[in-house]
């Protein structure tokens, strides 16, 4: 993909600059709040010395050596402790800014092109993986956040699209559900026209819903927890519980207080049950088989200990991500097949292509259609996921 040199120059300077305003805000922190002169974010030594001998807080967990660790897990966990809870987040957030500068400084090519490989073997799903182009530049390209992508431009003449699978996943989910067990409440709420309001109306029942996409669209985005409406709880929760996601787990990596969780799930469970049949479906084959054959087909043999919960959660996962997996990689298939576009790269549950912009009326319809790839499921019903662009 063609990469805008004057606009990563940008970037990064302006990444640079909020880094170092960070670092002088949090240093000043720590001086003026921790009578700690010399603080040093980086330091491993300075961090034990804040958390451990200054705050007092127990080590959550130790590095291999022995010694109390300061790591991103060991981080978050302490952030239930309301003195470390500022500081973590700054340190947090000035973390991520030194991961996004480091995308943003990958090496590309002498053409003005940054590239990836990917490898089709290179996870447990079916999912491809992606890593340093055969020339040793670029890197990972399948994960760059929407804030970094101004960066990627079109050639001249040519028009950029990505074509994204929408709400695929679960859409996976509900079509196993359906083939199980004939309960189609969940893929007949993905297939309403929007899950996370179909979701939201379900778990409050006794709103003054309208009955209609837009007005019961808008209620659901109406505040509800913190600055989160129900459609967006409904968003992030409801990913994590259909993955067996358990409250405790959820609320720290969500920042969701645990209780709102809890009375999530109870609604959520009691409106989708076949999710809780479909979790026990699938520890009971682990249990008994070992292994499991996805919707479209792929065997995967589970190692382990088969009443691991990580290994059941790995299984409940396996189905709806490499199926979805399978599904965007026949319709990319086809779209390279027919040759309207250039296809440039595979990002999970998406695509992205260039195309003469000029055809933009002919192209993206024709791509839309090329991307259909239709999964005949039990009791003739079809599963059809569809792109937005």
């Amino acid at each position: 993909v063609k990469v805008d040199l004057w606009r990563r120059a940008e970037v990064i300077e302006d990444y640079f600059q909020l880094l170092d305003k960070m670092e002088t805000n949090l240093e000043r922190i720590v001086r003026e709040g921790c009578d700690f002169v010399g603080f040093n974010w980086r330091s491993t030594d300075s961090l034990r010395k804040l958390f451990y001998d200054i705050f007092r807080i127990p080590p959550p967990s130790k590095t291999k050596t022995g010694n109390p660790s300061v790591n991103r897990d060991a981080l978050e966990k302490m952030e239930s402790y309301s003195i470390a809870r500022p500081i973590i987040a700054y340190m947090t957030e000035m973390r991520d800014l030194k991961k996004r500068i480091e995308v943003l400084k990958t090496d590309i090519d002498k053409d003005g092109r940054a590239r990836t490989s990917y490898n089709i073997a290179g996870t447990s799903t079916g999912r491809f993986s992606s890593s340093f182009s055969e020339f040793g530049t670029g890197g990972n390209l399948q994960n760059i956040e929407e804030s970094l992508r101004s960066i990627f431009i079109a050639d001249p003449g040519m028009k950029l699209a990505n074509f994204d699978a929408e709400q695929g996943e679960s859409r996976v989910v509900g079509a196993i559900e359906w083939n199980l067990f004939k309960r189609g409440a969940y893929l007949d709420a993905c297939e309403s026209g929007d899950l996370h309001t179909a979701v939201a109306r379900i778990c409050w029942p006794d709103l003054s819903w309208t009955n209609t996409l837009e007005g019961d669209r808008k209620l659901a985005e109406l505040p509800y927890y913190r600055h989160y409406s129900r459609r967006f709880m409904c968003k992030k929760l409801g990913h994590g519980t259909n993955y067996g996601g358990r409250p405790q787990t959820m609320s720290a990596q969500t920042k969701t207080d645990i209780q709102i969780i809890v009375d999530f799930q109870h609604k959520y469970f009691q409106a989708f049950p076949a999710h809780q049949q479909w979790h026990e479906w699938v520890r009971e084959q682990i249990r008994i088989h070992g292994k499991l054959i996805s919707l479209t087909g792929r065997l995967r043999h589970f190692f382990g200990r088969r009443d691991s919960d990580d290994i059941i959660r790995e299984a409940i996962a396996y189905d709806p991500q490499g199926s979805l997996a399978d599904i965007v990689n026949q319709g990319m298939l086809q779209v390279y097949r027919a040759g309207d576009c250039q296809l440039l790269m595979q990002n999970h549950d998406s695509i992205l292509i260039q195309y003469p912009q000029e055809k933009e009326d002919e192209i993206v319809p024709k791509i839309l259609k090329q991307l259909e790839y239709p999964i005949q499921l039990k009791h003739g019903r079809t599963l059809m996921i569809p792109y937005g662009c």
